[in-house]
């Protein structure tokens, strides 16, 4: 909905509204009427006398200064010519130029120009009146204000935002008006308009970005105001625009799709597994958005770390927004260059608005080769001088990375070489490798050659052979020589040595200098300063400078020049001659002179190390070998035989150059892989290698440049220092170096010169020593949450390797506190940067708050160990637990059903609580067998409850029998191994009992046929007394297992396994007559909900295809078929449910079609409950047919005891459903043998022997039960019908001894009808109430009045209604009467009714008063309709027609009577069933409707009938029942059996006739309805009423009353005929009641009071005015007195007080 603002103000509307998703939610402005109005009336065109024209000229855009001009067009439309004056406009603002007249021939036009000049800036209004014959009228002109106005959008919502995020929309900004229109948006935060002003052309549209940044997450509405106006014009108008937005906390999950698991405890990992150096390895993980918002995210490193090794992993995470429910893939590539290390590294998830931190770890290993010798040594043997001897062995490579080795040795400048001398091997592979000796002089050779691989220690090969010549034969060299020197050797026989050629000058007295590098070996049998690429030996001989450099710059202190020819200097160290022998090699450019010498023991020697190339223009460079050796063998001390000396070989690296002065030296092509060393940061020496490859197709040299400036560090060492690298052939070198704590960070460089020319490769060094750092989550202390004595609480705390190192930490517990602190892991290994999640166990014993500190040690390998301290601190509580309830009364529930029960557990302590429940039952009312299934499961017995908090405990219980049970549920408290601290103690009970689902007829109308009859003979009908019986039954086990019985036959007559069976009698009515309608009123007195359904036989009938149906039907098929079909048994609704407490009535219907019996057998099912089958019965009778109906063949008198001198009268109905009235008469001859039975005394008496019942009417039999034992009797006595079998009805009385007990003995013996409660709902559709629809007047006796007040209230809410009672009359004497006898009720009116008893008779009565209730609006509309039938009638009879035979209208008929009904049909047709086999029985019930076509009598009454105007029959009217029962008695026997009420009945005093038990008909006495009645009555009470009332208002009168009160009463005692506890005396005449009896409450008859029957009307009166106020609402009987408050007695006065006192 959009807004359009032209008014002064802000004002808008805020409605409900709904956020959007997509964007704003725009709809098209709705804009006022009154700025459009005039534009819409402007075009139109009105005729005016007819002359069309337009009513108005309207100018809207205009400027001061300027004309506007419009054209008035005025039409005739007419036939005839029109003559105008014009009368131009009054203001100077407006002109015309045209005449005065104008005159207009028919279809002409004429133009009127009409200008506007505006001279200030105001709204401008005048008219051009137009004068014709016809009249005059006017055309308006008006000019208004150019006003600016602005399209806005009522509401604009924004998507779903995150916190701290933000989301944008957009929506038109539309200027609609014909001026300039400056903006500017008023807005606050969270929300920001984009732009916030602006200016916009006449029509022009502005897309307005509206940005929303929430803060937090709830909903947010704003109403922003966008003020508006010309450019500048300051008091513009206001439009808004409500925006609404919703924020929400972001939230984002990390998940890593390797792991199948869908949850793991802790963060998400990452694993790379082993990946090998200078491989990388890519995996992905998924960050995911749960939440309902967009969320934008990063990824960053935890701070902190060790950073000495940098990042082997890196990430590419995409840019954007994760849409709800959307994923982002983020790719980790694991980059390794450090062998064997371990790399650990956590990334974070940052978002804004973040309520958790989210990381995952990433971790790898990095591998390198792992290389192995097929052998460690070579041996050659012997081998003549110049000749030549070759061995094979064999490169392992066991890994899955490619190992790359050289060995370092120099092929063609040695007795000794290898090939190849440098490669790779591949992962998992071998190569074999050829080693040739090539011997020049007759001695032993020995020289150990370290093969280098890459990323790996080297690995050392030992070559020995032994040279033979003619002349000289040396003894042979063998493997086993060399073990034995090295178990031989001693360090005592070498002299303190110097530092060899690898060692640097040691800078005594530098407290901070960097350690140097000894020659250790890599063995552990070289203790001694060696180098551990030359010999395992000791080095008894040393050479200095090992390398040598020619025609290059001194650039390293060892290289002492770089002229053509240098001295090294050799000494011994031996306590023994030395002979020297250098390898000399033919056409080398490098030759040593001499090439052989001996050294004395402890000398030393120079010798001239010449470079002579024999090629200019080119790169040169060996390792010159030296042999020393003993000259004279050694003898073996323990053989005594000559033993070779080990001789040793000392090498010299040279490189050279041949370029002339001025030749351009070759360009270095190479790579120097990895450009970064960084050594471990412990202390000792440590190896690293790099690569150094030569690409290009020139042989490489390389040494190490040394600046001046730029001292090498004594703690780094690189072998080799300089060498020549051939063409597409690589170098490893080998960088040793001792971390130091004062190195650089950043590490030192290494510079490599390349072809003696000015390029270099830097290689950088980092060396720095670390000593181990961990660090304690949350600052060393660690909280525990109050924990209960026993029982054990769990944190989790972390520690974190800061260092470049492993660290290995272990915790120390005192053994004291071990009892009640311990942590997982308590030991353990971080990588660098690594974390440790560890849980620690807090169990207190007392209740205490404890302090704990346990110390963390840590350490690296080759490192101190260092401690920390974490302070633990916990308290112990007590702990309990209790139910939110002690009594836990789950109520009702279904046996044989599961109920889910909820037990609250609280606990108060401040600590958790680990519990154990079980249930435990008690007791069980009606114990039973099934009892041992029933049970209360506890579905969690186990738990924890937090502290002040509650659990809801989830239980199930099952109940097997209808009983009341009782479980105590107990618990017990748990220790940290789950076991119980005390015995079990009560937390709650648990109190259930079973129940089955039942329901009750509370009560029952009729209607249709049978709605005459009262309550107790629908009761009996419907057999209900035994329908409540069984539905409150307790059901079988069968009935209990299904809900609903399911569809379980093939045939049309299902059997029904039902064993209870109830008789549903719907009555007896004729032919084509109402339904019988019956309406039961189904209550579930129970506590549980009930479904009931009523299934018919097609309900448990399968259904079968058409094909597999016989078509075989037996009679019953054939009639069950005919009632299911023409559903003359009908029940609404047959199924629903009942709630606790809730009615409903279920209406039952038999409609009478067909004559005959209908049988229908029903199913009224309880789910889960009682199973009853209802047998449904109807008759159908022809309209002559005579029928007494009887409810049942046996009827019980009521009680009578022996020897009562007047037995009642007891009656026996006869009920007549029929259209024909019914002769019946009682067989005599039956009671005259009874009499004669019993001593000639009148057993049985039949008041009315014989009589006829009224079709639709009741007969009555009176009957004389008069016993002669205490016994019971059985009378069978037939009753004959007119045309009909005779009846034989057993009649049972039962005689009691007259004693003082005898109303006991008289409810014993008597087998009277129950009485059934009064109606407490209305049915629907019931037009009034009864409050009671029964009165009982109980033992009353004869000649007493009894009343009783009942209230008569309309349930119509919109009509009135009229009533009128039909009150039966005994002996043509009215018994009963209700005052009133008719009457109206308004909508929703009450009407008090007062029923009056009187009894002549001892007679037991059981009345059926009716009241008949018509609608108002019914009468009304009966009324109408006889009037117009009248009218109609009186019309016919005086007027008359003459018939046109070919008339199509005649006249309808008139007629008074009802219609004839059609003929009688038997049958009715089968619509299921087209065809039926042919019949041959003749039975009515079996054949009876098998054809469907209408007679001819039937067509001929549907046709005649349409002529026929009926007259109208008056509405049938509601009929309610009451019924009246009462037993009078005769005085005497009423004073034998009832003495103590006998003086609560008022009597009157009158003489009677002599009547006896032969009279049918007994005279009331003559003044108990007409003394003081009627009028006269009505003056009596009114002029009673006002003298009453005027005494009281008098104050002397009140005085005197005031004054009698202390004159003590007088009492004057009453005469009466006989005393009050004595009966009078009765003659023999008397025994029917006629005495003269003046009654105890009457006055005498010198009493000077009014009559007692006056003064019982004036107390009826008053109690029915009380009662009547009270049904209105406006008395409360139920309220308490009021009291009034006198005031203090000090204020009163003291008179007034002496006042009181007298």
């Amino acid at each position: 909905m959009l807004a359009e603002a032209r008014s002064h103000g802000c004002s808008a509307s805020v409605a409900p509204w709904k956020l959007s998703s997509t964007g704003t939610d725009v709809k098209e402005p709705r804009l006022p009427d009154r700025k459009r109005s005039p534009r819409k009336s402007s075009s139109q065109r009105t005729c005016f006398f007819g002359l069309e024209t337009r009513p108005e000229l309207l100018w809207e855009d205009w400027v001061l200064g300027r004309e506007y001009t419009k054209t008035l067009v005025l039409k005739n439309t007419r036939d005839k010519m029109h003559k105008l004056h014009v009368r131009s406009p009054e203001s100077t603002f407006f002109s015309t130029l045209n005449p005065e007249v104008v005159v207009l021939s028919p279809g002409t036009s004429f133009s009127l120009q009409v200008t506007f000049r505006p001279l200030q800036r105001r709204e401008y209004k005048d008219s051009i009146q137009f004068q014709a014959k016809e009249g005059s009228f006017q055309v308006s002109l008006h000019a208004v204000l150019p006003s600016h106005s602005l399209k806005v959008p009522e509401t604009v919502a924004l998507p779903l935002c995150a916190v701290q995020h933000s989301t944008q929309t957009s929506f038109p900004l539309k200027n609609l008006s014909k001026v300039l229109v400056s903006f500017k948006w008023d807005c606050a935060s969270p929300f920001q308009l984009i732009p916030e002003q602006g200016l916009l052309k006449p029509g022009q549209e502005c897309l307005i970005v509206v940005d929303f940044r929430p803060l937090e997450a709830q909903v947010y509405q704003q109403q922003v105001h966008c003020r508006s106006g010309e450019d500048g014009d300051k008091a513009g108008s206001c439009s808004s625009v409500l925006l609404q937005g919703i924020a929400k906390y972001p939230y984002l999950q990390i998940r890593n799709p390797s792991n199948k698991k869908k949850s793991c405890p802790g963060d998400p990992e990452l694993h790379f597994g082993s990946v090998s150096v200078g491989q990388s390895l890519t995996k992905h993980f998924e960050i995911f958005n749960p939440s309902s918002v967009n969320v934008c995210s990063s990824l960053s490193r935890l701070p902190g770390g060790a950073a000495l090794y940098g990042s082997d992993f890196s990430w590419d995470v995409p840019s954007g927004k994760i849409a709800p429910g959307g994923s982002l893939q983020v790719s980790v590539t694991y980059s390794p260059t450090v062998v064997e290390i371990v790399s650990v590294e956590y990334l974070f998830l940052n978002y804004k608005g973040a309520l958790s931190k989210t990381q995952i770890k990433l971790m790898g290993k990095c591998i390198g080769p792992e290389v192995c010798l097929s052998s460690s040594v070579v041996d050659f043997g012997c081998v003549e001088e110049r000749g030549s001897a070759v061995e094979t062995l064999e490169l392992l490579n066991s890994s899955p990375v490619q190992a790359v080795y050289q060995w370092d040795i120099d092929c063609w400048n040695s007795v000794f070489s290898i090939s190849p001398a440098s490669g790779a091997v591949l992962p998992q592979g071998r190569i074999k490798v050829k080693v040739l000796y090539r011997p020049t002089h007759p001695m032993a050779h020995h020289r150990r050659v370290a093969c280098l691989i890459l990323h790996r220690e080297p690995l050392f090969l030992d070559l020995i052979g032994t040279c033979h010549s003619e002349v000289q034969r040396p003894v042979t060299l063998k493997p086993e020589h060399l073990v034995v020197f090295k178990h031989q050797w001693s360090p005592g026989s070498v002299q303190d040595l110097p530092r060899d050629h690898n060692t640097l000058p040691d800078q005594q007295g530098e407290p901070n200098s960097d350690p140097v590098i000894p020659d250790t070996p890599r063995e552990k049998c070289n203790k001694m300063k060696t180098d551990p690429f030359t010999s395992p030996s000791v080095p008894f001989v040393t050479i200095e400078p090992s390398e040598l450099l020619f025609n290059h710059k001194a650039t390293s202190p060892a290289s002492t020049s770089s002229a053509l020819s240098q001295c090294v200097s050799i000494t011994n160290h031996a306590k023994g001659k030395l002979s020297l022998m250098w390898t000399v090699v033919q056409d080398s450019p490098f030759c040593v002179a001499p090439s052989s010498f001996e050294l004395a023991p402890l000398k030393s020697t120079t010798v001239r190390v010449t470079y002579e190339p024999n090629q200019i223009n080119t790169l040169h460079g060996g390792e010159l070998e030296c042999f020393a050796y003993y000259k004279k063998p050694q003898d073996d001390p323990e053989t005594g035989q000559q033993r070779p000396c080990l001789p040793w070989c000392v090498t010299v690296r040279v490189i050279g150059h041949s370029f002339q002065p001025g030749q351009e030296h070759f360009t270095p092509c190479c790579t120097l892989n990895p450009h970064q060393v960084v050594f471990p940061a412990r202390r000792g020496i440590s190896c690293r290698t790099v690569l150094l490859h030569n690409n290009g197709d020139q042989p490489l040299t390389f040494c190490l440049n040394q600046r001046p400036n730029d001292a090498l560090p004594k703690s780094v060492h690189m072998l080799p220092g300089c060498g020549l690298v051939q063409p597409e052939k690589h170098q490893i070198i080998t960088i040793r170096a001792v971390p130091t704590e004062d190195s650089p960070k950043q590490g030192s460089s290494l510079l490599l010169q390349l072809n003696a020319t000015k390029s270099t490769k830097e290689l950088r060094v980092v060396r720095v020593l670390e000593k181990p750092r961990v660090s304690l989550e949350s600052g060393g202390s660690l909280y525990f949450h109050p924990t209960a004595v026993g029982s054990r609480i769990q944190r989790t705390h972390s520690i974190r390797n800061l260092s470049c190192l492993p660290v290995k930490f272990q915790w120390s517990i005192s053994e004291t506190e071990r009892k009640l602190i311990f942590v997982e892991p308590d030991a353990g290994e971080l990588h660098p940067n690594e974390s440790s999640v560890q849980t620690w166990s807090f169990s207190p014993l007392e209740e205490k708050t404890y302090t704990f500190r346990p110390t963390l040690s840590f350490h690296s390998d080759d490192s101190d160990k260092f401690h920390l301290t974490l302070e633990l601190i916990g308290m112990g509580s007590a702990a309990s637990v209790e139910a939110g309830k002690e009594v836990l009364d789950v109520g009702e529930i279904l046996v044989g059903r599961c109920r889910s029960v909820e037990i609250l557990l609280v606990n108060n302590s401040p600590c958790p609580v680990s519990f154990r429940l079980s249930a435990q039952r008690m007791l069980a009312e009606n114990p039973s067998d099934s009892e041992e299934n029933s049970a209360l499961h506890l579905d969690c017995e186990t738990g924890t409850v937090a502290s002040h908090s509650t659990v809801q405990l989830h239980s199930t219980l099952r109940l097997c029998t209808q009983a009341q049970y009782l479980w105590a549920v107990n618990y017990q408290i748990l220790n940290a191994s789950g076991l119980g601290l005390s015995p079990p103690q009560k937390l709650c009970e648990v109190r259930a009992k079973g129940v089955y689902p039942t329901l009750q007829v509370t009560d029952a109308c009729s209607g249709g046929s049978v709605a005459r009859l009262c309550k107790q003979d629908l009761w009996t009908l419907f057999s209900l007394d035994s329908l409540n019986e069984h539905l409150l039954s307790t059901p079988s086990a069968k009935e209990r297992t299904f809900k609903t019985p399911t569809k379980h036959s093939l045939q049309n007559s299902p059997s029904i396994f039902t064993k209870v069976m109830v008789d549903f009698k719907f009555g007896v009515a004729p032919l084509n007559s109402d339904p019988s309608d019956f309406m039961l009123m189904f209550c579930n007195p129970g506590f549980i909900p009930v479904d009931w359904a009523f299934l018919f036989p097609e309900d448990q009938q399968m259904e079968l295809e058409e094909w597999a149906e016989t078509g075989e039907f037996s009679s019953t098929d054939l009639h069950q078929m005919k009632v299911q079909d023409n559903q003359l048994f009908r029940v609404f609704p047959r199924s629903g449910t009942l709630l606790p407490g809730q009615k409903r009535a279920v209406h039952f219907s038999y409609s009478h079609d067909f004559m005959g019996t209908d049988r229908l057998p029903v199913v009224f099912k309880l789910s889960f409950g009682r199973e009853i089958l209802l047998n449904f019965e109807g008759v159908t009778l022809d309209r002559d047919e005579p029928y007494l109906h009887f409810a049942s063949n046996q009827h019980v008198f009521t009680s009578v005891a022996i020897g009562d001198s007047s037995p009642p009268r007891q009656m026996y109905e006869l009920y007549n459903g029929g259209a024909a009235a019914v002769h019946y008469e009682v067989d005599q001859a039956v009671l005259s043998q009874l009499q004669m039975d019993n001593y000639n005394h009148p057993i049985l008496r039949c008041l009315s022997q014989q009589g006829d019942v009224l079709p639709g009417n009741k007969a009555t039999i009176e009957w004389i039960f008069s016993p002669l034992e205490a016994k019971m009797y059985h009378m069978d006595v037939p009753i004959h019908i007119q045309t009909r079998d005779s009846v034989i009805i057993k009649f049972v009385g039962c005689g009691v001894a007259a004693s003082s007990t005898i109303s006991s003995n008289l409810i014993e013996c008597s087998d009277k009808a129950p009485e059934h409660g009064a109606q407490k709902a209305p049915f629907p559709g019931q037009a009034a109430f009864l409050s009671e629809d029964s009165v009982s007047f109980g033992d009353i006796p004869v000649f007493t009045k009894s009343s009783r007040i009942f209230f008569l209230t309309s349930l119509c809410h919109a009509d009135t209604l009229h009533y009128v009672w039909e009150i039966p009359k005994q002996h043509n004497q009215e018994v009963v009467q209700i005052h009133p006898e008719r009457g109206c009720l308004g909508p929703g009116e009450c009407a008090i009714c007062v029923l009056t008893f009187v009894s002549d008779y001892p007679t037991v009565y059981r009345l059926d008063l009716i009241c008949q209730i018509t609608q108002e609006a019914a009468l009304v509309r009966f009324h109408s309709a006889l009037q117009r039938w009248e009218a109609e009638k009186k019309r016919q009879q005086e007027e008359f027609i003459i018939t046109d035979k070919s008339a199509a209208d005649r006249p309808r008929v008139l007629v008074d009577e009802a219609p004839l009904a059609p003929p009688a049909r038997k049958g009715a047709p089968l619509r299921k069933y087209k065809t039926l086999p042919p019949i041959c029985t003749s039975s009515s019930e079996a054949v009876g409707g098998l054809w469907a076509k209408q007679t001819r009598a039937e067509k001929r009454l549907q046709r005649e009938d349409a002529q026929v105007w009926r007259r109208p029959q008056p509405p049938r009217p509601a009929l309610l029942h009451l019924t009246v029962t009462a037993h009078s008695h005769d005085l005497r026997d009423y004073f034998t059996h009832f003495p103590d009420q006998y003086n609560k009945h008022y009597r009157y005093s009158t003489r009677t006739q002599k009547t006896g038990p032969k009279s049918s008909s007994t005279s009331l006495p003559a003044d108990l309805f007409s003394s003081t009645h009627g009028a006269e009555r009505d003056i009596l009470m009114d002029i009673l009423t006002s003298l009453y009332k005027n005494l009281l208002d008098d104050a002397a009168f009140t005085q005197s009353l005031m004054a009698l009160a202390t004159v003590p009463p007088v009492y004057r005692p009453h005469t009466s005929s006989y005393p009050s506890a004595i009966p009078p005396s009765v003659d023999g005449e008397g025994a029917s009641g006629g005495l003269e009896t003046v009654p105890q409450s009457q006055a005498s008859p010198g009493s000077e009071r009014a009559p007692a029957d006056v003064i019982e009307a004036v107390l009826l009166n008053t109690l029915q005015n009380i009662m009547m106020e009270a049904a209105r609402g406006e008395l409360v009987l139920t309220a308490h007195p009021r009291t009034i408050m006198l005031p203090p007695s000090s204020v009163r006065s003291g008179p007034a007080l002496a006042e009181e006192d007298q």
